[in-house]
């Protein structure tokens, strides 16, 4: 039961978008400190969605009413010899760091920012550079802590409700609160990673680098200049690496603290198919040698765009897509040329085209990725030609058995998300038995029809 006295702020009608500024949504925003509070919250029976740091580019992370996780944001448990973590849902992945890494652990997978929240995570069933390797952050999650529809606390695992916890990895907020979770971290001797880049003349050739160096590499990514042409059609920088080994008495060395701002939102006209394709060569071209291996701090190869705060700001005020999708090995090479060939020569590529494989597909239920490759591109909102082409390509990636990354979604059609997502009657079926009411949603879960 709620403790008696306890208060959570309420911020009326507050306007609330997520990292890629659109939509914009008008919300109503609580903020529980306590268990209680989640547990008073749910009971209350309205529609509400667990929001986290917004670090989602879409409209996943919005509603008309959110319960902020923000000051949900404590370690609850840990053991250093198991490298086990227990930490309340609200966390960032920068808290964590800040807390593991002296200790000689790193997080299992993280994405390209270290911003969002534990929960938000888990809810996206994010993935990163190791995927082919390890899968995402479910496969590390051990237990999850839950407030259901009922206001009802509950503990799932694969063990206690384990159609719960499926449901719940990668089911972006939909089938309950959380408000704990228990992850295995990773062990290592210092925080820097020895890097090699590799610079590929086209889209085949980096594909076939990361395909060869799969068991070499932990981590592997490629960045690609989606606006080259012709025989040169993709080309890549493709970073691979490994956690490196101490060197002596090494400190386990934090990432710095300091960010650089982006003080305003830039004109529309600065992010042009001109200026993206000077900076695109420059970045191809940074470095000298093809070849080249160096031992860099984890912050950079992680979270190169965590140096500036505020990033978004660059694509100006109307905001920008994040379209990710992957597709499967079997003719993905050809469809992936496809894709960059009309990419180019509509010209609305960007200078953030991010390239990664994928290995077996994950247990949760709405979890993206599948065997194959996926591809994360930028695209200012400038004009109202990119969502319609946008749309187009999604069609050929849904023939393809491919989908589309729900936390950076805006713009997917219902009828393509259910062809996406096999096991979405399943999904479906599971949050009915433990939210009969459909009280948790959320601005993408009434465009997709996920009732």
């Amino acid at each position: 039961m709620p403790r008696e006295g306890t208060i959570y702020i309420v911020i009326n009608m507050k306007p609330s978008a997520g990292w890629g500024l659109y939509p914009v949504v008008e919300a109503q925003i609580d903020h529980p400190r306590y268990l209680e509070d989640l547990v008073a919250l749910a009971r209350k029976g309205e529609p509400l969605l667990a929001q986290g740091n917004c670090r989602s580019y879409g409209d996943a992370c919005l509603y008309t009413r959110v319960a902020s996780a923000l000051a949900l944001e404590h370690l609850l448990e840990f053991d250093p010899h198991q490298g086990r973590l227990r930490a309340q849902a609200g966390i960032t992945l920068d808290s964590l760091l800040r807390f593991c890494v002296p200790r000689g652990f790193f997080l299992p997978v993280t994405p390209g920012t270290k911003f969002p929240t534990l929960g938000g995570c888990i809810a996206a069933d994010v993935h990163g550079k190791n995927h082919h390797r390890d899968g995402a952050i479910g496969r590390f999650v051990e237990e999850l802590e839950m407030v259901l529809a009922d206001g009802s606390q509950v503990r799932c695992s694969r063990r206690e409700h384990p159609d719960l916890f499926r449901a719940t990895l990668g089911g972006m907020g939909l089938t309950g609160i959380i408000y704990a979770a228990t992850l295995r971290l990773r062990p290592i001797e210092s925080s820097f990673i020895q890097m090699r880049t590799v610079r590929t003349g086209d889209f085949a050739e980096a594909c076939e680098l990361m395909s060869r160096t799969r068991d070499q590499y932990l981590y592997s990514v490629a960045w690609l200049d989606c606006l080259a042409t012709g025989r040169h059609l993709g080309r890549s920088l493709v970073m691979l690496g490994n956690h490196a080994l101490a060197e002596g008495r090494e400190p386990l060395r934090l990432h710095s603290f300091r960010q650089r701002p982006v003080p305003f939102h830039l004109p529309g006209f600065a992010l042009n198919s001109w200026s993206v394709g000077a900076f695109n060569t420059l970045f191809y071209r940074r470095q000298l040698r093809r070849d080249q291996e160096r031992r860099v701090h984890y912050d950079p190869f992680f979270y190169p765009l965590d140096a500036l705060s505020d990033w978004n700001r660059i694509y100006g005020r109307g905001g920008f897509l994040q379209y990710q999708f992957a597709i499967p090995f079997a003719g993905g090479l050809d469809l992936m040329r496809e894709i960059l060939g009309r990419i180019a020569a509509s010209g609305a590529g960007s200078f953030l085209a991010v390239l990664k494989t994928f290995g077996p597909e994950e247990e949760g239920l709405l979890s993206f990725p599948l065997p194959g490759y996926t591809l994360a591109l930028d695209f200012p909102l400038q004009g109202g030609r990119i969502i319609p082409f946008l749309q187009e390509l999604t069609k050929l990636v849904t023939r393809a058995g491919g989908r589309i990354y729900l936390a950076k979604d805006a713009i997917l059609e219902e009828s393509d998300f259910a062809a996406m997502y096999p096991r979405l009657e399943e999904f479906l079926r599971i949050k009915r038995h433990y939210d009969p009411h459909n009280q948790f949603r959320s601005c993408q879960s009434d465009r997709l029809g996920l009732r």
